[in-house]
Parts: structure tokens; C-alpha cells; sequence
């Protein structure tokens, strides 16, 4: 009341005064003329104790295979406090997507209904019987049609039902499917090895990614490169990475030989991306792959390989390009500029937050949702058929750190224009840094300068 008072005698009031002994260190990171708030106590007093380790792949011991913590530790009371009286805002009342958020990963589980946590394996089973059913008559009414107005169609439905495949062993892999073992990791090796993903290897290093997301060099899945990085690549490279469409075809690719600046196979036993306690599970999926090459190979003869370019091969790329779309677009391309972390300054949590919903109007329900990516990401034991009703119980928890989806016509056709955008401008990171923001390369981006 007083500095409204003072407000309308055209006075300024006094800065706020906080009630007990406070001292706060504000340091400001120089990360391309990104700055951010970084709200300490007196050196007397311990950080928070909510911080999660970078996950490091060659420690994995997860029994579960599950991509998210089962205990959350407690935060100090006094540093609860002040990150509650901040609440992700500067001094001058500006949103910080970078900052400490001033909830708990517990927070955001309590906002949850209980029900959501449930697991129907029968639920589960039913929507893999759908899509196959979907995929079986969608191949069969194009071989009997055999017209080339019909073939353009199937292929951009048939691709779509891949993807729809693709997402539900992505459930097996996760353990949000059932919780039986066994049939998440038969359902999953039936769905993957038929649109020809090595289901184990894939598993294991989206785990990682999960374990990772949003840190600056340990995330798996379209993690920013390093300046170092990027000014390595030739210009071939630089342009098959950062200029539409070619992205979008980059995931087999991926499988062979992982991103630029990490090594490895997803078929290889003894990749950098397996334990050695994870061998036989990638021996079995790489078996299973292989049955499925050999399986297309036999139909060739059979039908004719123009008949199974038709029916097989191009579907697969317009499923790989709905795979590369999707989750890219689930981790680049907001409007304002979103945080990678790097050392103390990552955790679980601020790097989960920085995963964005998508919608896709009539594919939502067709991709069993995929696109309420924020609440996956966090909590992946989720089943797919609750994320949407999760997702608004913790959106009042999740304030201004969730953002809303733009809304979809029936086709989003909305997400090209965001794809192309972000491939301009998003391009590396800094070398240095905990907190840092994706900066442009003038050469790629046709802009004048680099965002340094």
C-alpha cells in the first residue's frame, strides 16, 4: 500500500527490504551476450541438495530400465524459501527460463492423480491391435487398388502408422506399457524390429537420454553441438545437418554411428553406449533386425522389388522423418530461447523443463499423444492414454515453465515453418559455460552476423 502511496506522488519507492538476514550473490554468465540469475546464500549455508548427477552410461545399473528418479531428496527449508520467493523471475520481474524453479520434482508428482499411474496392459494390447490392423489394411487396399493417385496417399498414411508402431514400442521401452518385463520386451521387439529399430539398443541409449535431457553434452537425442564441434564439421556435414529437409532423414544414420562428437552403434554389442551386462540384449535385437531385412529381402522375390518399394520402402522414410520431426521439435524451436546446462547447474528437473508439448491436431490421437512431452519426460512410467489429464493436474505447479503448445489445424503443417526456423538459427553452443543458448552461424543462417 505504502508503495503505491509514494507510486502516485510520483516518488520511487524504497528497494524491497527482506524480513530476516539475507545476502544474495547475483553473477551473470556470459554465454553470447545470454545472461542469466543465478540467486546464492551466504557461503555459510549448503546449495540446495536437489541436484541429480549427469548420467554416466558406463555406470548404468538400472534394473527397471526406467528413466526417471524413484526418490527425490529433500531441499533445504531456507533455499526452498527463497527460490519460492523468486520463482524463476529477476529483479525486474522477467521470466527466466534458466533459473532454479521454486518446486520440487515431488511438487510436480503430487499434482498427479493416482489413477494416472496405473498401467492397463489390456488398454495397452488393444491400441497395438488397432495399428496393425490399420497397418494390414492400409498395405492391402493399396496392392488391390494399385492406382498412382492411391499410392501417394498410402504412403503418407502408411509412414504415419509406422510412427504410430514406433511409439508404442517406445511405451515397451520405457515400462509404461505393462509392468511385466517380458511382454514389454516381446510387444517391443515385434513393433521395432518390423519397421526396423533395434529395440534393446534403442531403448538403452533413450534411456540415457532421459537420464540426460538437457545437458549440454551428456543428451543423447539431438543434443546441441560445441563451437568446437561445429567449426570442425566440413561443409557437407554442416549443410546435411542444419538444412531442411535433409535432418529429417538422419535417423538411420544415427543408428550406425550416433551424432557428430560421439561414437558408437546401436547394433554393436560392444558400442560405447552398452555395459557389458547389456550384451545379450543387443545381440538379441540386432538378431531381430537382421530376421527383418532378411524377411523384406524374401519378399522382394516374391512380390516384386518395385511392389515392396512401394508398399515397405517409402513408408519407412515417411516414418523416419515423422521420428526425426517430432523429436527434434520436442527439444528446439520455441520462440524464446531455452536453456542447455552444463556442471552443477543441471539437474533432472531444469533439464526435463525444457522439453516442449507439441500439437498435431488430427495426429495426436493417431501417435498416441507422443506430443504431451513435458510430463513424459519427467515421469516416462506414465501410460500414454493419461499424459494429457497429468499434464493439466501440473500445469498450476509448472507456472510459467511450461509452455503452451500453438494450437494445430487438423494437419500440422504449422511445425514445418517452426523445423526450418530453428535449423537456421540454432546451431551450436558455446564452448564454455554452465547455463548456455543456442547461437547462429551468419554463413548458414543468411543472417549478417552470428549471434555471439
Amino acid at each position: 500500500m505504502g508503495s503505491w502511496v509514494l507510486m502516485e506522488c510520483g516518488l520511487k519507492p524504497l528497494p524491497r527490504v527482506f524480513s530476516r538476514s539475507t545476502r544474495f550473490n547475483h553473477a551473470r554468465a556470459a554465454n553470447g551476450g545470454i545472461s542469466m540469475m543465478a540467486a546464492r546464500r551466504g557461503e555459510d549455508l549448503p546449495s540446495p541438495s536437489l541436484k541429480f548427477r549427469a548420467w554416466d552410461h558406463r555406470q548404468r545399473r538400472w534394473s527397471l530400465g526406467v528413466s526417471a528418479p524413484l526418490k527425490v531428496a529433500p531441499v533445504n527449508s531456507e533455499e526452498d524459501d527463497v527460490l519460492r520467493e523468486e520463482g524463476g523471475y529477476g529483479l525486474d520481474d522477467h521470466f527466466d527460463p534458466g533459473s532454479a524453479p521454486p518446486f520440487k520434482l515431488a511438487d510436480i508428482r503430487a499434482a498427479i492423480p493416482k489413477h494416472c499411474w496405473v498401467k492397463d496392459p489390456w488398454r495397452s494390447m488393444s491400441y497395438v491391435v488397432r495399428d496393425v490392423a490399420v497397418v494390414f489394411g492400409l498395405a492391402a487396399a493399396a496392392a488391390y487398388l494399385n492406382n498412382w493417385v492411391v499410392w501417394p496417399l498410402y504412403w503418407a498414411a502408411q509412414g504415419t502408422m509406422f510412427w504410430a508402431l514406433f511409439v508404442l514400442g517406445h511405451d515397451c521401452g520405457h515400462g509404461s506399457f505393462s509392468n511385466n518385463p517380458k511382454l514389454n520386451s516381446v510387444v517391443g521387439h515385434l513393433l521395432h524390429s518390423s519397421i526396423l529399430v533395434p529395440y534393446h539398443g534403442w531403448r538403452i541409449s533413450h534411456r540415457t537420454h532421459h537420464q540426460n535431457h538437457g545437458h549440454a553434452e551428456n543428451d543423447e537425442s539431438w543434443h546441441p553441438l560445441s563451437e568446437k564441434i561445429f567449426r570442425s564439421l566440413d561443409a557437407v556435414t554442416k549443410t546435411l545437418r542444419f538444412t531442411a529437409p535433409f535432418p529429417m532423414f538422419a535417423y538411420p544414420f544415427y543408428l550406425w554411428g550416433r551424432s557428430p562428437g560421439k561414437s558408437g552403434s546401436h547394433f554393436h554389442p560392444s558400442s560405447d553406449l552398452f555395459v557389458p551386462s547389456e550384451k545379450n540384449d543387443v545381440i538379441t535385437s540386432t538378431a531381430c533386425w537382421m530376421a527383418m531385412v532378411g524377411l523384406l529381402v524374401g519378399l522382394s522375390f516374391v512380390m516384386g522389388p518395385v511392389q515392396m518399394l512401394k508398399l515397405y520402402v517409402v513408408p519407412y522414410w515417411v516414418f523416419v522423418m515423422w521420428l526425426d520431426l517430432v523429436t527434434y521439435l520436442h527439444h528446439h524451436g520455441h520462440e524464446d530461447k531455452l536453456p542447455w546446462y552444463r556442471g552443477q547447474e543441471w539437474s533432472y528437473l531444469r533439464g526435463g523443463l525444457t522439453t516442449l508439448d507439441r500439437d498435431y491436431g488430427w495426429i495426436n490421437n493417431i501417435h498416441h499423444d507422443i506430443g504431451t512431452h513435458v510430463i513424459h519426460h519427467l515421469f516416462p512410467q506414465i501410460p500414454h492414454y493419461h499424459l494429457i489429464e497429468a499434464t493439466e493436474a501440473a500445469k498450476p505447479v509448472l507456472g510459467k515453465y511450461y509452455r503452451e503448445p500453438k494450437k494445430s489445424a487438423p494437419l500440422p503443417f504449422h511445425l514445418i515453418g517452426t523445423l526450418i526456423n530453428s535449423l537456421k538459427k540454432d546451431h551450436y553452443v558455446s564452448d564454455t559455460g554452465d547455463v548456455v543458448y543456442y547461437q547462429a552461424d551468419s554463413k548458414l543462417s543468411g543472417s549478417l552476423s552470428s549471434d555471439k
